[in-house]
């Protein structure tokens, strides 16, 4: 008895560290509030919005059409690879099969960088042609091991019969071999559909600005905060997935031997009909539908296009089609998590994109390496409602302003749940308090973490000195036992379900967490803290400049700057765009637009080089490794 029920309750618990999650995301598909923090009761909403939402649904088909693309043409090669590879002699067609298992031996992350460098020194555009290549080649070893066996098992005498009595080598090939090694090919397709289907890290590195997969759309919605779209269509998978599986497997009870025949019989040519007429029909109409797609796409695009690198939730949609109906413009816009993702994206010239937006302390590494053109601004004339404020505190990275147009600024501060924090605070030392041990939140990010410290220390946060480093360093690793965790963008969702206490937080986070949490409270300490700015650049290599130069003078109109404002609630330097904010409370808000007696000991991050960035990873790895 207590057997049985000690398995029940494994099985049980089994079940429910295996659908936990996914019941959870099923339930967050359903919840009226963006955050998963908050319920806000049950909506259909975010279904609706997820086929409205042409960058999901477009990474949804590209995902699709790659995979049945890859997979179709890795089974052709693959197959005729494992043919050829088969006819050998003994010794070669061993060489040949362990050149074939090393790609597969081999992480594909090496795979993934081999590939992408080989486009490059080739001088090919990375985009939709160069995922379906290295999905291509990433495929083929698999239908090749899955054809081979089947080929293994063929009598070679049949065919050789066939041929003498009259068949041509074609038809005596798929009249006699070819059926026998059907199930392989099928298994090989299946295979190389599944793998393509499920791929990222080949995709990441060989996919170019205007084309993503679901896999690297995901990865890139968990770096900046995954939207209530991706649930539902996760939920939506999962249930075609359950659905189809239900299909497969259900099998009526007969006990007698005769029907279950039958059955078996029934379900047989069922498949065969299937894989025969079905399943073919169907890709032949996916390819011909993507094409078509593709081609419109193509006609539909303008010759004039601009290629934007922004940061991932950094501009209203609604702009971009602003922008392309108002100029005939295409907008090819991809998204970037961190400055050092972006860098060496920029940096490598493999993707020669127009306009970026880097922060300022990158922005001065990329004048320093001479990755910047200089803006023509007679082409920006709406430059002049950009604050001089912001236009003289760009200098500290831009000296003479020739190469950016600030966009959007704020502060690093300290976010506090009033409920839990019974004491004012204005200084950085609450984070080393022990009454709020795994109640604190503490950004993972090199510089921000230390330049927290340093300022708490009463030092510059572009300090290179050592021994202040290290003191740094020293008080993180004292520090680290009360934080909760090292985070980036969740630290909104856990300030907002009230999960802790006290975060490091921008600005521009906090003002989203007190319209969904009126107990929290947003602080500059009195030591100072970070300024920043991020600002819209145009690399060197960009090869439609003036285009570039448009698109930035159409963000730096107020109606614009505005809407921005309040799709992404960061601190705008457009002066008349403040001007138009009709919320009062907003537009004189302390932490959207803070005067300049509380940012008195802030400072913007400089460029420190590239062996003061090394001392830095160096030591925030110590305190990692902790």
């Amino acid at each position: 008895m207590i057997k049985k029920a000690a398995e029940k309750f494994y099985l049980a618990l089994i079940f429910i560290l295996l659908y936990a999650p996914i019941l959870t995301l099923i339930v967050l598909s359903f919840n009226a509030s963006r955050t998963r923090a908050k319920w806000g009761g049950a909506t259909l909403h975010w279904y609706q919005e997820l086929f409205k939402n042409e960058a999901i649904m477009s990474a949804l088909y590209s995902t699709l059409l790659i995979a049945l693309l890859s997979a179709l043409i890795a089974t052709f090669i693959g197959t005729a690879a494992a043919i050829g590879i088969q006819s050998m002699k003994r010794k070669f067609r061993t060489f040949y099969m362990g050149l074939t298992n090393i790609p597969m031996m081999n992480a594909e992350i090496v795979m993934g960088i081999s590939l992408m460098l080989l486009f490059i020194a080739f001088r090919i555009n990375l985009g939709f042609s160069t995922i379906l290549i290295a999905h291509i080649t990433f495929n083929i070893p698999y239908v090749i091991l899955s054809v081979m066996p089947r080929l293994k098992q063929t009598n070679r005498h049949t065919y050789e019969a066939a041929l003498d009595l009259g068949a041509s080598p074609l038809y005596a090939f798929f009249k006699v071999i070819f059926p026998d090694i059907l199930p392989g090919v099928l298994s090989g397709f299946m295979l190389a559909f599944t793998m393509s289907l499920d791929d990222f890290v080949i995709t990441h590195f060989t996919k170019g600005p205007g084309i993503d997969t679901l896999s690297t759309k995901i990865y890139s919605e968990v770096r900046k905060g995954i939207k209530p779209e991706m649930y539902a269509l996760s939920t939506l998978l999962f249930i075609s997935v359950l659905l189809l599986l239900l299909l497969i497997n259900f099998s009526p009870k007969d006990s007698s031997q005769k029907a279950r025949k039958q059955t078996i019989t029934r379900r047989s040519r069922a498949l065969a009909f299937a894989f025969k007429r079905v399943i073919p029909t169907l890709l032949v109409l996916a390819v011909t539908a993507g094409g078509i797609y593709y081609s419109f796409q193509g006609q539909k695009r303008s010759k004039q296009k601009v290629i934007v690198y922004n940061w991932g939730e950094y501009l209203d949609p609604e702009v971009i089609t602003m922008f392309e109906e108002e100029t005939g413009i295409d907008v090819i816009y991809e998204e970037f998590e961190t400055n050092e993702i972006m860098y060496p994206k920029v940096q490598s010239g493999a993707i020669a994109y127009d306009v970026v937006c880097p922060s300022d302390y990158m922005i001065q590494k990329m004048l320093d390496n001479g990755l910047l053109a200089e803006i023509n601004f007679d082409n920006v004339p709406n430059l002049k409602n950009i604050g001089q404020r912001y236009m003289d505190k760009s200098r500290e990275f831009d000296p003479e302003n020739k190469y950016s147009v600030p966009y959007c600024w704020g502060t690093v501060g300290i976010l506090y749940n009033k409920t839990m924090v019974d004491e004012p605070i204005d200084s950085w030392s609450i984070l080393w308090d022990d009454k709020y041990r795994d109640n604190i939140l503490m950004q993972d990010s090199v510089r921000d973490a230390f330049g927290v410290t340093l300022k708490y220390l009463g030092y510059s946060l572009n300090s290179t000195d050592l021994d202040e480093l290290t003191e740094a360093m020293n008080l993180l690793i004292v520090q680290k036992p009360l934080v909760q965790a090292y985070v980036i963008d969740q630290v909104r969702d856990k300030m907002i379900g009230n999960e802790a206490a006290i975060g490091v937080i921008y600005s521009g986070e906090a003002i989203y967490t007190q319209n969904e949490n009126p107990d929290l409270e947003y602080v500059i300490p009195k030591e100072g803290s970070n300024i920043w700015i991020d600002s819209w650049v145009i690399p060197k290599n960009a090869e439609h400049k003036e285009n570039a130069e448009a698109f930035i003078n159409f963000l730096c109109r107020p109606d614009i700057a505005l809407m921005n404002f309040d799709y992404i609630t960061y601190s705008t330097p457009n002066t008349a765009a403040r001007e138009l904010i009709e919320d009062e409370d907003i537009r004189n808000s302390k932490i959207a637009f803070p005067d300049d007696s509380e940012l008195e000991h802030c400072e913007t991050f400089h460029y420190l080089g590239d062996e003061a960035d090394a001392v830095y990873m160096d030591l925030w790895n110590k305190v990692k490794s902790k």
